[in-house]
């Protein structure tokens, strides 16, 4: 049986790792993005995702200085997110020591991107990042870092996705990131049983056993950041309760 993934995110503005409230709201500094790679590393993370959360916003490039350093600090994969807007970007990414790309908002606008990216790259290099948020009885994508609507069900996204060349989707509920209320397990039911490949659990987490429930939804790894950033849980005890609750993980 394949090990269920644990991922550290690395919420990043101005060059430091924030922590996030209802979506992208950032509140105090959680500390230096290299420093916390290193130290996830050691605890035994999985992969690492690097999200600059306004690149989008701002309508400007990610920091591929701060790209190079972290990767040259960890010896995991390293997923990059943030600004990504076309096949040279992704490639400027990964040359600077990613594995994978992420993208959102430019892959919802331009479903190509998917496309050409997984055809330049392979598709285990392209991520898909959903940002779903419930709107009545369904859940719809949203861009921007939550603020702009797309009008496309986030299941029907995830298939798109999927056919595109799409290698994982990244799913996150606008409605719990940042609450630590646990993830929107009805909305990890509907798109992990929609899809093949694999799917990231994010938004919410705040215990590790949130990671247990989103496993048990279907999801094939779990992302979270503040319960690792402030200290409440290591990497190590999060796979360790994960483990007594019979999941296979990397010890």
């Amino acid at each position: 049986m394949l090990t269920k993934r644990v991922i550290p995110c690395m919420d990043v503005k101005d060059g430091k790792v924030v922590k996030n409230y209802q979506y992208f709201t950032p509140l105090p500094d959680a500390g230096d993005p290299v420093e916390l790679a290193s130290i996830y590393n050691a605890q035994g993370a999985d992969e690492l995702m690097f999200l600059d959360i306004t690149a989008s916003v701002e309508g400007r490039k990610l920091i591929i200085d701060l790209v190079n350093r972290t990767a040259n600090e960890i010896f995991i994969p390293l997923t990059v997110a943030g600004g990504i807007s076309s096949v040279e970007d992704m490639h400027r990414v990964l040359r600077a020591g990613a594995d994978k790309v992420a993208i959102n908002t430019a892959a919802a606008w331009n479903p190509d991107l998917i496309t050409a990216g997984a055809e330049r790259f392979g598709s285990q290099c392209i991520v898909v990042a959903i940002d779903a948020k419930k709107e009545t009885d369904d859940w719809y994508v949203y861009t921007h870092g939550g603020r702009k609507p797309t009008g496309k069900r986030a299941v029907d996204w995830a298939r798109e996705a999927q056919d595109r060349g799409a290698g994982e989707i990244l799913l996150t509920s606008i409605d719990r990131d940042g609450t630590g209320e646990g993830y929107d397990l009805d909305l990890l039911d509907i798109v992990a049983s929609a899809v093949s490949i694999p799917v990231i659990a994010s938004g919410g987490a705040s215990t590790p056993d949130h990671f247990v429930e989103a496993i048990q939804h279907g999801a094939d790894a779990v992302l979270a950041a503040s319960m690792f950033h402030y200290g409440h849980y290591t990497v190590s005890q999060a796979k360790k309760r994960m483990s007594e609750c019979g999941i296979p993980v990397r010890l």
